[in-house]
């Protein structure tokens, strides 16, 4: 519409207005005797009607109107029952619902009681360990020391931050250590099929193209992190075919500097990133070797599992007290030491000094003494270390065995002994591993 009929539009409604509200002269109450101006542009106006004068309100009127008007407001109150029965329900139903709050705010107190009880019963538990858990370095990551689920979050991260660098190469790496085991596996045999068929038969259409609404595709493919990625660096594009979503291969696709041999190569190569085990090393004082609990952490089945095997386990022996023989005794101390992936030893020295480390079970005594010696003031001096037994630990090729064939699992301490002719020694232990003694 042009400016000039949105002006005439409004111009015209206004003159509509006015003529409808603003032309009918000055007004005038309905019942007012006084005639109505005379307009010599207007018709003479009709006669209105007046309505008739009425008399005055008599007492007796106005007495009933009050006494109407009185029931009417009251008419929804109902009236107190002063009766000996009632008051006592009434009492009855106010104490019932004061009891029913306080039972409510009770339940919610004592949820807060029980949630803050459990705490603290971990934090006992927690102070009653004899070490806190098991800690790892991931020198291809940082320097930090972190526990195993920490490092898993953390390896994620590193990785998918490398993905603008290089896709593919990046994404064998996460279908690695990002996915449980046996679902990488599966991908990963899958991925390779698909790739090895492109390169096989390069002519073949229906090798560039796959379904993502595919059963196999959804099962063994997409459940698993870093494989779009994957196909995606290996020159496959998500295209609509049909109304249902494909992976379209094309070999412009494909990441530069990349080619399908190089990324079925690193998928085949490609590695869990590994953590290397920190010995978590302590110097402590006799009174802090006390505790022997270990936290979950050393153990490869879950707590709860730990704690039933131990109920099973008092349950047979309380069921049946019978004379073991040589091989029932070594078949239930193997599932003893099978419950375990690491092993917490302790060396005490002359000076009633402990020293402490972590080891995983299927390392070797040989690594044990090489801890030892790099915490010595005279690294090259010659030592033993004594079991509880008295016998010495490092007789023939008892170096080569692990610690889980020597059943030095799950803790273990030893008395350490120079030997020769360092036997005249009196330091042991380096000074800054002294400044490691601490109170608990």
């Amino acid at each position: 519409m042009a400016p000039s009929k949105i002006k005439n539009f409004f111009a015209k409604k206004k003159a509509e207005a006015k003529l409808k509200f603003g032309g009918a002269g000055p007004g005038r109450k309905l019942n007012s005797t006084t005639p109505a101006p005379s307009s010599s542009s207007k018709p003479a106006p009709r006669d209105v009607y007046v309505p008739p004068k009425r008399s005055e309100i008599s007492a007796e009127a106005k007495v009933a109107a009050a006494a109407a008007l009185a029931r009417f407001e009251g008419k929804d109150k109902k009236e107190f029952n002063t009766s000996l029965a009632a008051i006592r329900a009434q009492v009855r139903k106010e104490l019932e619902a004061e009891k029913r709050a306080k039972d409510e705010a009770g339940t919610g107190d004592q949820s807060q009681n029980v949630e803050e009880r459990h705490d603290a019963e971990a934090a006992d538990v927690k102070k009653d360990y004899a070490v806190q858990g098991v800690y790892f370095r991931c020198p291809m990551i940082s320097e930090e020391v972190l526990p195993r689920k920490e490092w898993k979050v953390k390896i994620k991260e590193f990785l998918y931050e490398q993905l603008a660098l290089d896709r593919g190469l990046t994404a064998c790496l996460i279908i690695y250590n990002c996915n449980p085991k046996d679902k990488a596996e599966v991908c990963i045999e899958t991925l390779t099929k698909c790739i090895e068929n492109i390169i096989n038969h390069p002519n073949e259409e229906k090798y560039k193209k796959l379904r993502m609404t595919n059963r196999m595709f959804c099962d063994k493919i997409k459940v698993c992190e870093g494989s779009l990625e994957f196909l995606h660096a290996a020159g496959f594009a998500e295209i609509e075919l049909d109304g249902e979503p494909h992976l379209i291969w094309s070999e412009d696709n494909i990441d530069a500097d990349c080619s399908l041999e190089v990324l079925l190569e690193a998928l085949k190569a490609a590695e869990p990133i590994q953590l290397e085990l920190d010995r978590n090393l302590q110097v402590l004082l006799p009174s802090q070797v006390k505790r022997t609990n270990l936290p979950p952490d050393f153990f490869r089945i879950s707590p709860e599992e730990l704690k039933r095997e131990q109920q099973l386990r008092t349950e047979a022996i309380e069921q049946a007290q019978i004379l073991k023989t040589k091989a029932m005794r070594e078949k239930e101390e193997l599932r003893t030491i099978n419950r375990y992936r690491f092993s917490l030893l302790r060396v005490r020295f002359p000076n009633g000094v402990y020293l402490q480390g972590t080891f995983n079970v299927y390392e070797k005594l040989s690594q044990v003494y090489e801890f030892v010696q790099s915490c010595l003031m005279h690294e090259s001096a010659e030592f033993s270390l004594i079991a509880p037994g008295g016998q010495k630990v490092s007789h023939g090729d008892e170096l080569d065995k692990s610690l889980y064939d020597l059943r030095l699992v799950p803790t273990m301490v030893f008395n350490f002994s120079y030997e020769n002719e360092s036997k005249g020694l009196a330091d042991y232990l380096k000074e800054e591993l002294m400044l490691l003694i601490q109170s608990f």
